[in-house]
This record gives C-alpha cells, structure tokens and sequence, in this order.
C-alpha cells in the first residue's frame, strides 16, 4: 500500500513539473508573439511563423520579420501560393507566391508605337502612356530607352520558362525566368529596355541606366528587380526590367529603396 502511494504521489509530482513546464514554455512564446502586435502589418494567424523566422533571424528587425513572413519568405519560393487578387489595376502583384491564370488577359491592351520598341510590344495604356512620356523626356535630356519585351500570354512564358530550364536547369531558370503564370510581363505592366546600342543584359553600363534610376519614378516605374534585393525578389538582379505601379507607389519604393512586395505587403495586402 505504502509503495502504492509513494508512486501515486511521485507521478503527480512529475505531472506537475511537466504541466508547469508547458505554462512556462507557453508563456514565454505568448510573451516573444506578443512583441510583433505593435507592428503595423502584423497579422495574427502567422504569429507562430513570425516567432520561428525570428529564431532563424535574430539580426533582422521586427519589422522586417513582420514584412518578410508576410511575404510569404518564411517558405521556400512556389511553396505556398494564390491566385493574385487586383487583376488589372496598377498596384497588381505577380511574384513566386501570387499567380495568373492562364487564361488571364489584362484590360486596356494596346500596340505601342516602333518608335518605342521592337515591332509587336504591347502594354496596358496606362503603362504605354507614361512610358512614352518617359521616353520623350530622356530623348530631350540625350537618352534613349527603348523596349525590347513587354505583355507576354501564359503560354509564351511557358515556352521561354521551358527553354532556360532545358538549358541552364531549374535551378537557374527560376532565378532568371518565371514560372508560367507566375511571369510580371502576363501583367501588361512590365517592359525589358535597352538602349538601342548595347545588349539589354548590359543595360546597368549605359548612361541611359542612370537616368532611368533617376527618374524612371517620376513616370510610375520602379526597377523591379534590383541589385542586393535578390533574397527578396527571388531574382537576380535585372537592371533592365522594369514595373510600372502608378507614379505615387513609385516614389514611395524610390524614397524608401524598398521592392515592391514590400510596399505591398506593407500597404496593400
């Protein structure tokens, strides 16, 4: 009887340190949780992945915590996706987590003139207005841009997508090719440039590149892809591709030097 109630109360006295254990353990990740509410972008269904990404990331702000697990950055790239909301407005995202359809075809599509770009570009008009804009203000400063690929259909993308993956390997096709659907140019609201002289991968030597980061935000584009962003875009640095936002959204990223998941995590998801 004796040795009955000497493991009767030895099992709840471990009972006990285990149940005061779990308390403390889930206090304490009540109490690091509770350190990203004041964030503005926190959201509270993703308080657990915040907490595991900081563990990862002690030298990240919170903030930046915040931003990058909303994101979706916590998870490898194509992981965790969704069907992109805002379909033809100007501010729509298209990244490795937000997808058209294949069927998608954005509104207002319209030619651009040749004297803007290679034969057949088109872009959504409110893209190709600004852009031409921009293009006659570098010619008057002695620039020339020109663009070289814009709107490209699901299908297109699947075919360029499919040959840097035959010829590079997946690897390297997905840091500088998007996967079908997941392609910024299905958009209409992206364009590749160069200018006229030297090949658009050596775009970033030409002084035209200069003035394009000068001032393309004054005219609502943003280099999309820029150097030193690449953990973020997912993408290696493009110095020839570039986005068109809306000249407000572009001169926040600019004044800011943020990408534009960032923006939009931040103020338009």
């Amino acid at each position: 009887m004796k040795k009955i109630i000497i493991l009767f109360v030895i099992s709840g006295f471990l009972l006990f340190l285990i149940s005061a254990k779990e308390i403390k353990n889930k206090t304490l990740i009540n109490k690091n949780t509770d350190s990203f509410k004041n964030i503005c972008n926190y959201k509270d269904e993703l308080k657990y992945r915040y907490l595991n990404y900081y563990k990862k990331h002690k030298e990240l702000p919170k903030e930046k915590i915040v931003t990058y697990v909303n994101i979706g950055l916590d998870k490898k790239f194509y992981t965790i996706t969704a069907p992109t909301p805002h379909l033809n407005k100007d501010y729509i995202l298209v990244n490795k987590y937000l997808y058209l359809n294949n069927d998608y075809v954005p509104n207002n599509l319209v030619n651009l003139d040749n004297k803007y770009s290679k034969n057949g570009i088109k872009l959504v008009k409110s893209a190709k207005d600004m852009f031409e804009k921009m293009y006659n203000d570098a010619i008057k400063d002695g620039y020339k841009i020109r663009i070289m690929s814009s709107y490209r259909s699901y299908d297109y993308q699947t075919y360029l997508y499919n040959k840097y993956k035959k010829e590079d390997g997946i690897k390297e096709a997905d840091m500088c090719s998007a996967r079908p659907g997941y392609s910024e140019h299905q958009t209409g609201l992206c364009i590749d440039i160069d200018d006229g002289k030297t090949s658009y991968e050596q775009f970033n030597q030409s002084p035209s590149y200069i003035w394009m980061i000068n001032n393309s935000y004054k005219y609502g584009y943003i280099e999309r892809y820029p150097k030193g962003k690449e953990n973020i875009t997912g993408y290696k640095y493009e110095p020839w591709h570039y986005r068109y936002v809306g000249i407000d959204i572009a001169k926040f990223i600019h004044d800011n030097k943020i990408t534009f998941d960032e923006y939009y995590s931040k103020y338009i998801k």
